[in-house]
């Protein structure tokens, strides 16, 4: 299915500040404009985060980061560290965002240099525009190889990978399964996300056989 920014109500997300600056400047704005991103120049605000969304992105970090700490394949960043792409002028914060040992040259004191290997974003009500669309894009045309949306609202999990320049969809096997293309031998069930409460990240990772 095609999506369009015609999708979306515009007015829900992005915060426009009206601000313009160069990266350099940005990285060096004063503390109230710390939960922002760099959008071709301009200062924009994010969005704050629900219960929901936290405790989703909560249980990604420790399921990859517990998942990473046991084959030393790389690091996850997120909770306000930036990732840029330089080819699109923009500075994002991703919820997550996987980088691989390779690709550890790249990591700067405030901001990841580059495509990282897997980012994942949970969609709200007032990012699903800029998750689905803007992000999309910008990932896409950023050379980002793996781009995960979850959105636990609406039980939806959509998971692409970078081919010949353009994100193709893939969808979990007949067992509910999804796995990773960037990160080796990582998988999960999307079914896990919607359980209320969530599973406990020990139960999971037993179910992965990681612990």
């Amino acid at each position: 299915m095609t999506i369009t920014s015609a999708d979306y109500p515009l007015a829900e997300y992005p915060r426009r500040t009206g601000l313009r600056t160069s990266y350099e400047d940005f990285l060096r704005l004063p503390e109230r404009y710390k939960w922002s991103e760099w959008v071709d120049g301009e200062v924009v605000m994010m969005a704050s985060v629900t219960t929901e969304h936290a405790r989703v992105v909560g249980l990604f970090r420790c399921l990859l980061g517990t998942f990473c700490d046991a084959t030393h394949l790389g690091e996850i960043h997120g909770a306000g560290y930036h990732m840029r792409l330089e080819s699109t002028a923009r500075s994002r914060v991703p919820d997550l965002f996987f980088v691989s040992q390779r690709s550890a040259p790249q990591v700067r004191e405030y901001f990841f240099d580059g495509p990282a290997e897997l980012v994942i974003e949970v969609s709200m009500r007032g990012t699903r525009r800029v998750d689905r669309v803007d992000k999309f894009q910008e990932y896409e045309r950023g050379g980002v190889p793996e781009y995960w949306i979850i959105d636990p609202h609406r039980r939806q999990a959509e998971f692409y990978q970078l081919k010949d320049g353009r994100y193709d969809e893939h969808e979990p096997d007949a067992d509910g399964v999804y796995r990773s293309g960037s990160v080796a031998g990582f998988w999960i069930k999307p079914e896990w996300l919607w359980r209320r409460p969530l599973p406990s990240t020990i139960e999971i990772l037993r179910e992965m056989k990681v612990i």
